[in-house]
């Protein structure tokens, strides 16, 4: 974007150096011709630029998500795990207490 800018610029002060050799309303038509083009190159730049920040705020808004799915996906994993080892110990002294209880 910023070298469009600069090109635009450029051809804009090379239009304005040329026109000081012309008639004077000719290099006026001219220079308004020039600057013209120069700011519709600099408007298509700046199109360019907005198109491809909205496009990198999708992605990154995508990949949050995925990030964000992934990690409620490993959360759950986890829960589930706990909630299973949670179950074994409340079997495993379940069944202590039953020892416990025939040893008196």
């Amino acid at each position: 974007m910023n070298a469009k800018i600069a090109l635009a610029a450029a051809l804009a002060a090379l239009a304005i150096a040329g026109c000081a050799k012309k008639e004077p309303v000719e290099a006026a038509q001219d220079a308004a011709a020039d600057a013209a083009a120069a700011a519709g190159e600099a408007a298509d730049a700046a199109g360019d630029a907005a198109t491809a920040a909205g496009d990198a705020a999708m992605d990154a808004t995508g990949d949050a998500a995925a990030a964000a799915a992934d990690a409620a996906s490993d959360a759950a994993t986890a829960t589930g795990e706990a909630v299973e080892e949670t179950g074994k110990a409340v079997e495993e002294t379940g069944e202590d207490i039953q020892d416990a209880a025939k040893k008196n």
